[in-house]
């Protein structure tokens, strides 16, 4: 029989054999100590769920075409990228402890001075309902960001995001968060963060969030959302990006992880500026609102977000942006989306012949406003600079590890364009996706 304590080197020493993923049931030792699992990776656990191994990744792999204020000089570009190539490690360690390694090779997260780690993290989990997790991950903001990248309905999530990219993207410095779902319907989050922008001490930038949903109905097929986020952090005495900007739903115009658009492509820059000078600015605060309805093989969500920069000197005024997106999507292979408080999941196929066939539309809207701008230039125009973004599209959902995803995408803005003088710009982009 192999004994408990041992569990942790035995199921390392048979995750380094397995070379390849199988898709089979599970396997269980003549003591009961060890499972198993193959189907959708590899998993290795402990039967009394003591200990536990868990090995997978994501693949995503993207071709886009794009033209108008999408390009500098307004003519067709393309990209070739992969948007995601992630291998995960994740397990439980004596019941309470659970662990998360992500790497993307893709390099879309992290940097080469940091490590390329979308997540790095521990988690206690022996205060039930209350999990306290520190460690290198994203900070919890919005519903979208809180739904996997695998099962997001668009290949890009919403737009708006792009306004507040530091509230709920990658950090390269530690967060600790303490997070529960509690009565079936309730799920809170609340974090801090140390980032790796400096203030002109040293002293490292940092950042609270908060997330609170009440989720009345909370089944696959049967869900009613709700939820309010909120995340600032402080910036005076610091210098730092204070731009708001966006890819308006098109990543191929600047990406890592393969090929893009190069010079010439365009990120809108719709307010803020680069290497904000330190002392211009004190807070830069982030709110949201979110919400969402599922019945059966349709869905409907949408969340609201706004920012303020706010000034901490005469010399500057503050900058303020808001944004919005409104989602539909319906399944007609008749599939509902998993769901779990606080977010999305999988669709899962139930003809193995067709897979399950879904359709989407998106809209996303954001303004900002910024007093800064007193003069035009070549693409910034005097007052509130809005963009407006069309997303439609299909995903087929081959099985439970394959995903393809086509989706046009359509950007309209104003005071805001292109070297060309282009305010509008359109795109086709598709995506193989492989999970295990």
């Amino acid at each position: 029989m192999i004994r408990k304590h041992f569990a942790g080197v035995a199921a390392s020493a048979l995750a380094m054999a397995v070379t390849a993923q199988a898709f089979a049931g599970t396997v269980t030792t003549d003591g009961a100590d060890i499972v198993v699992k193959t189907k959708g990776g590899l998993e290795v656990a402990t039967t009394d769920k003591e200990f536990s191994f868990k090995l997978g990744g994501r693949l995503q792999a993207d071709y886009s075409q794009f033209d108008g204020l999408y390009t500098d000089n307004g003519n067709s570009a393309d990209a070739a990228y992969f948007r995601r190539a992630f291998l995960e490690l994740s397990g439980v360690l004596y019941t309470d402890w659970a662990y998360t390694i992500s790497y993307d090779f893709s390099h879309n997260a992290g940097s080469s001075d940091d490590g390329y780690f979308d997540e790095a993290s521990m988690a206690y989990n022996g205060f039930k309902p209350v999990s306290i997790k520190f460690g290198r991950f994203d900070p919890d903001f919005g519903l979208e960001k809180a739904t996997s990248s695998k099962w997001v309905t668009a290949p890009e999530r919403n737009a708006a995001y792009d306004l507040i990219d530091w509230a709920n993207g990658h950090q390269n410095g530690l967060g600790l968060q303490a997070s529960s779902t509690f009565a079936d319907s309730f799920y809170a989050s609340a974090g801090v963060f140390a980032k790796d922008n400096n203030d002109t001490d040293g002293d490292s930038v940092k950042q609270v969030n908060g997330r609170f949903v009440f989720a009345p109905m909370h089944d696959s097929g049967n869900v009613l959302h709700f939820g309010v986020n909120v995340a600032s952090r402080d910036v005076s005495d610091t210098v730092f990006d204070a731009r708001y900007r966006s890819r308006l739903g098109m990543r191929g115009v600047e990406t890592l992880g393969g090929n893009d658009a190069g010079p010439n492509g365009n990120r809108p820059l719709l307010g803020g500026a680069n290497n904000s000078p330190a002392g211009s600015y004190d807070t830069d605060t982030a709110f949201g609102l979110e919400a969402a309805f599922a019945m059966g093989p349709a869905s409907i969500q949408g969340e609201y977000i706004s920012r303020k920069t706010k000034a901490d000197s005469d010399a500057f005024e503050d900058i303020k942006g808001h944004g919005f997106y409104v989602q539909g999507a319906y399944t007609i292979t008749g599939e509902s989306r998993g769901y779990k408080v606080g977010k999305f999941d999988a669709i899962k196929p139930q003809n193995k012949s067709i897979g399950a066939w879904e359709v989407f539309y998106r809209y996303d809207s954001m303004t900002v406003e910024d007093d800064n701008i007193t003069t035009a230039s070549a693409t910034r125009d005097v007052g509130d600079a809005e963009a407006k973004v069309h997303n439609l599209g299909v995903n087929w959902y081959a099985n439970e590890a394959v995903k393809i995803s086509a989706a046009y995408v359509k950007a309209k803005a104003d005071n805001v364009t292109n070297a060309n003088g282009d305010d509008d710009g359109d795109g086709f982009v598709m995506r193989a996706q492989y999970v295990f």
